[in-house]
């Protein structure tokens, strides 16, 4: 009896697991594994019969004799930086704001969370046009420098560019995340600061933000991994450019292994990528946990 009871629950296991586990293995875990066994290789990534075992070096390569990879690695960090913090800070403002008693606070929060249901390269081609025709345009009537810049044309503003887009794209999911938490936070507590004698900022300072802590880690996980993974937006946008001066890691990834047709190194800089990006966010999620707190 214990026996068949046995069996039926690994028979239920099996039924309702074993699709899943089956497609989450084909699509995640063997690529995974191929692409670590291939990132020892050297591999143009066609012919499965061409790809000759190199050891470590394709990893020797990237630390010794790659500039353009820690190039992009130290524009990527610059921009996840710039990014985590803009993006963070916008998308709490606006919460702030769209959780006081104000006419229409629904249809703006749509507003400001519909450019996040737009696909990045869709985006980032009307925004290219935004840059090089609307602005161009504007700066003409209006006669204001900021609009007749080069937006894509420099380095410099070609970052603050895909900074712009990428904050804007991604500032109103995390908005809806703020909702979310500080709907949640005790009104009596608010209501005793206030008695208190306590500011509308210190409230937020000294009672919302410690109380939304666990919301915070996740804006700021989500940001840290979408700005470090960007490439949609650097595809559609400046491609790298101009030369490879706003080269993302992703970007770099992309046309060292499918356009340069060295797949072998590009599948190790994508395996050092999967590194660095989880350490950092595991790392990010450890200290914004701890500063935790309990209502």
């Amino acid at each position: 009896m214990q026996t068949r009871k046995h069996s039926r629950q690994w028979l239920q296991q099996l039924v309702f697991l074993g699709p899943g586990t089956i497609a989450f293995s084909i699509i995640v875990l063997i690529p995974f594994l191929l692409g670590f066994y291939y990132s020892f290789t050297e591999w143009n990534g066609l012919d499965l019969d061409k790809a000759k075992w190199t050891g470590m070096n394709n990893i020797t390569r990237i630390f010794t004799n790659d500039d353009k990879f820690w190039t992009a690695f130290g524009f990527t960090l610059r921009f996840t930086f710039v990014t985590i913090i803009a993006t963070n800070v916008l998308g709490f403002l606006l919460a702030l704001l769209l959780t006081r008693p104000l006419k229409g606070r629904n249809a703006l929060r749509t507003i400001f969370f519909l450019p996040n249901v737009l696909g990045g390269i869709l985006l980032g081609y009307i925004w290219q046009f935004i840059f090089t025709k609307g602005f161009k345009t504007i700066g003409e009537l209006t006669g204001w420098p900021i609009f007749e810049l080069p937006w894509l044309g420099t380095p410099n503003t070609g970052f603050w560019g895909l900074v712009i887009v990428f904050v804007w794209q991604t500032a109103g999911y995390m908005m809806i995340i703020y909702i979310a938490a500080i709907v949640g936070v005790p009104k009596d507590l608010m209501e005793a600061a206030t008695i208190d004698g306590a500011t509308y900022w210190q409230s937020i300072r000294k009672i919302t933000a410690p109380l939304i802590m666990p919301a915070i880690t996740v804006c700021l996980f989500l940001t840290t991994s979408n700005a470090f993974k960007m490439f949609d937006l650097n595809f559609s946008l400046t491609k790298g450019g101009p030369g490879t001066s706003t080269q993302s890691l992703a970007y770099n990834i992309y046309a060292e292994a499918l356009i340069n047709n060295r797949y072998g190194l590009g599948t190790a800089k994508a395996m050092l990528f999967f590194f660095a990006v989880s350490i950092i966010a595991v790392t990010q999620v450890w200290l914004t946990k701890r500063k935790e707190v309990e209502a």
